[in-house]
């Protein structure tokens, strides 16, 4: 038989181009393939490394391990960035004993950056292997139901990578489609929801696990007089891991969407490249630059963003004062930042409750962040005292090098089986 022929119900062959043309054959064919509705959000996990640090203690602890008590004038100014971080804890899978065993990492002339990647590599993805378990769990369908694997980290640059790894801790189908995204900074959870969503809504039937790790270690370094920027790292950074089940057309009773993704969009600030800055080196993430105009950047720009990405939906924007009818996710890159978004947008101070929640409670655990967050406005809404609960419009935002601003606009549910 030919290739153009295909048999008929009664046995018969006969061509494709007696039953179809074949611009109707492809319309027909992308239009089975693509979902009916949005994907949405179907279940979260979210968890950290057992140690944890109080903030109040970590100067203390940073000096000491890194050996550099005698530098007083430095201690004394990562305790004052420390103590206006808004920061309460940080979780790390680094110990103190697990840099006493590595000095080359508080070595600058020493290559560590396998050390770093050693250190990190197992607890990583073990740890994104737990939280992808718990959304799996919530989610109610069995691991064989995953479709698609989107893996975002920092943590092991190793081919195989993290994404056929944490595949095979989680006991994933051998056809599961993977996506592995390596660094991109603070947006890399926003990036990876970003695929999420365009994988379940042209393919239908899909469900894509996304799951985000981080690991600061590959930052952690002596403090320094000309790297006044470490210090700010310092101060800020901790690790943690966040999943997501995303799905189109959910399969009710058992799943039930949270949120769904509305709309997706990626903007780059032109001639902002210097503002967020890390290179890998034999060292990890060296020559770090945290700009400090990077609040000034998000003040005079984010308004702007945002409305061009709401404008085709037909939701609110500020001439009416419509940011505040929205819910926030923010990814919390620290309180000036956050600070930042509440000054031009003029959002009152409990939109960002969760953001600053999160920051307080973790610190910035770069691209998991904003899963730790949308878990809180999770849990937030659920509480029948939640100002926000009947905001049904929300906006996701956060910031990567480039200046990159990636958004998500999202829709919560209003009942328990989804409906829209």
């Amino acid at each position: 038989m030919s290739c153009n022929e295909h048999t008929s119900a009664s046995g018969h062959p006969t061509t494709m181009a007696a039953t179809a043309h074949p611009a109707t054959v492809l319309r027909d064919t992308y239009q089975r393939q693509r979902a009916d509705g949005p994907a949405a959000i179907l279940a979260i996990g979210t968890a950290n490394p057992a140690n944890r640090i109080e903030q109040d203690e970590f100067t203390d602890w940073y000096f000491r391990v890194t050996k550099s008590d005698h530098l007083t004038k430095l201690k004394a100014k990562l305790k004052k960035i420390s103590d206006k971080s808004g920061i309460r804890k940080r979780h790390f899978y680094h110990t103190e004993e697990t840099i006493g065993g590595h000095p080359e990492i508080i070595d600058r002339a020493a290559p560590s950056l396998g050390a770093r990647q050693g250190i990190t590599t197992d607890a990583a993805h073990n740890l994104a292997a737990d939280v992808a378990s718990r959304a799996i769990v919530a989610w109610g369908r069995p691991a064989a139901d995953i479709t698609h694997l989107v893996v975002s980290t920092n943590a092991g640059a190793h081919e195989p990578g993290a994404d056929l790894r944490l595949a095979g801790l989680l006991g994933l189908r051998p056809a599961v489609r993977r996506t592995l995204l390596y660094l991109h900074g603070c947006s890399a959870g926003l990036a990876a929801l970003r695929v999420a969503k365009d994988i379940a809504e042209n393919n239908r039937g899909a469900r894509v696990l996304v799951a985000c790790t981080q690991a600061s270690i590959l930052l952690f370094s002596p403090p320094d007089d000309d790297l006044i920027d470490l210090l700010v790292a310092m101060a800020l950074f901790g690790d943690g891991a966040g999943a997501v089940i995303v799905g189109a057309d959910p399969t009710g009773p058992i799943e039930r969407p949270v949120f769904h993704m509305v709309s997706a969009s990626q903007t780059t600030l032109p001639g902002t490249e210097h503002a967020v800055v890390t290179n890998f080196s034999e060292s990890g993430l060296a020559n770090t630059n945290l700009s400090v105009e990077v609040p000034m950047l998000v003040r005079g720009s984010i308004e702007r963003c945002l409305a061009d990405s709401l404008a085709p939906l037909g939701l609110p924007d500020a001439s009416n004062g419509g940011w505040n009818g929205l819910f926030w996710a923010l990814h919390p890159g620290g309180r000036a930042i956050l600070d930042s978004y509440e000054a031009a947008l003029g959002l009152e101070p409990r939109k960002l409750a969760a953001s600053r929640h999160v920051l307080s409670e973790y610190g910035n655990m770069s691209g998991a962040t904003v899963i730790f967050v949308l878990d809180e406005i999770r849990r937030r809404r659920r509480r029948q005292d939640d100002s926000d609960k009947d905001c049904q419009w929300g906006v996701m935002s956060g910031l990567g090098p480039g200046l990159t601003i990636e958004t998500l606009v999202l829709h919560a549910t209003g009942s328990q089986d989804g409906s829209y």
